[in-house]
C-alpha cells in the first residue's frame, strides 16, 4: 500500500513507535518524526524520515499525527498543554483537517478529554492502542483497537493498515482503550494460569513440552500455549527461550493491569482474577523482574516450587 499522498507526523519512537514509523516509511509515506531521545530520531532519519526539533515542528503541515507515549499525562500534555509548566499543546498548532491517532495505552478518560478538546477546534481524534508486541510491530501485523467517530476511523484505516494486520472499530472515543485493557487483563490471567499449570506438571515429573502439546489439543488451549509459551526451551523464538529478553515488559503489564483495575472500580465491575494477576505481577516486579518479558511470571512459580524442594 502506498501512502505517498500522506504527510504524517510521528511522535514517540520507543520500542513500538520507532518500528511503526519505519513501516510507514516502507509504505512510502512522508513521515516527520520527533522523540526526546535523539538516537531514535536519527535512526528513523537514516531510513528516510524528516527529523523534527520539537513536536510543534513535527506537526506543521501534517495531515495525520500519530503519538505513541508512555502514559495519559504525557498524551494530555502533548495535545492540551501543561499549565503547571507553562507549556502549550499541539491543539494550538494543528490544522482543522488534521487527524490525530493516539496509539498509546492510557486511561479512557484522558482519551475522551483530549478528543473532546480537539473536536471543539475541529480536529478529529481516535484512540488506537495496539496489541501484538514488538514482534508484531516489526512484522507489521499489529492489531489496532480504535475508538472514535466513523469518519475519523475510515480516514485512519489506510495508515493503520500499513502498520497492522487487524483493525477493529470498538466504538466511540475511549472504547479503544477499554477494549485494549480488557484484552490485556485476560492475557495476564491466561499467562499466570498457563505458568502455574505447566509448573505443576513439571513438579510431578511431566515433560513441559509434552504437557503443552496435550493442553494445545485439549480444553486448556489458549494463546500463550499456541504462540508465547512461558516455559523455557519449549517453543523457539519466544522470550522464555531467550532468558525472557524482549517482548512485553512486566512493568508494562503492571501498568495495563492498573488501568484495568481502575476502570473496573469506576464501572463497579467484578474482576477478582484481574486483581490476583495484578498482585502477582507486582510481586514479580518487586523481585527485580520489571524489565523482563511478562512471560517470566513462570519463574515466580518455579522459584516457589524449587524453594519447597
Amino acid at each position: 500500500m502506498s501512502l505517498s499522498n500522506y504527510s504524517i507526523a510521528f511522535i514517540g519512537l520507543g520500542n513500538m513507535g520507532g518500528t511503526m514509523a519505519s513501516n510507514l516509511l516502507k509504505a512510502h509515506a512522508n513521515v516527520c518524526v520527533f522523540d526526546l531521545v535523539p538516537q531514535t530520531v536519527a535512526e528513523l532519519e537514516s531510513q528516510g524520515a524528516r527529523a523534527a526539533k520539537s513536536a510543534e515542528d513535527a506537526v506543521k503541515g501534517a495531515d495525520i499525527v500519530i503519538s505513541m507515549l508512555p502514559a495519559g499525562k504525557h498524551v494530555q500534555s502533548l495535545y492540551l498543554g501543561d499549565s503547571e509548566r507553562g507549556s502549550a499543546g499541539l491543539i494550538d498548532v494543528l490544522g482543522q483537517n488534521t487527524l490525530v491517532i493516539d496509539s498509546s495505552t492510557i486511561d479512557a478518560a484522558t482519551s475522551i478529554l483530549v478528543a473532546k478538546a480537539l473536536a471543539e477546534k475541529g480536529i478529529a481524534f481516535v484512540d488506537a492502542p495496539v496489541s501484538g508486541g514488538t514482534a508484531g510491530a516489526a512484522a507489521g501485523t499489529l492489531t489496532f483497537i480504535v475508538g472514535g467517530e466513523a469518519p475519523a476511523y475510515q480516514k485512519a484505516l489506510p495508515v493503520l493498515s500499513a502498520m497492522g494486520k487487524n483493525i477493529f472499530h470498538a466504538g466511540q472515543n475511549g472504547a479503544g482503550q477499554i477494549a485494549k485493557i480488557c484484552n490485556n487483563m485476560l492475557l495476564s490471567v491466561l499467562m499466570v494460569g498457563t505458568s502455574e499449570a505447566l509448573q505443576m506438571a513439571i513438579d510431578n515429573g511431566l515433560d513441559p513440552k509434552v504437557m503443552s502439546d496435550i493442553m494445545l489439543q485439549s480444553s486448556g488451549r489458549n494463546w500463550t500455549l499456541e504462540l508465547y509459551n512461558p516455559c523455557p526451551d519449549v517453543m523457539p523464538n519466544v522470550p522464555s527461550s531467550n532468558d525472557y529478553k524482549g517482548g512485553f515488559m512486566v512493568d508494562l503489564m503492571r501498568k495495563d493491569l492498573g488501568l484495568a483495575l481502575d476502570t473496573a472500580l469506576k464501572s463497579h465491575s467484578s474482576t477478582p482474577m484481574g486483581a490476583i494477576a495484578q498482585n502477582l505481577y507486582n510481586m514479580h516486579s518487586m523481585q527485580g523482574s520489571g524489565q523482563r518479558d511478562f512471560s517470566s511470571i513462570f519463574e515466580l512459580f518455579s522459584a516457589q516450587s524449587n524453594h519447597k524442594q
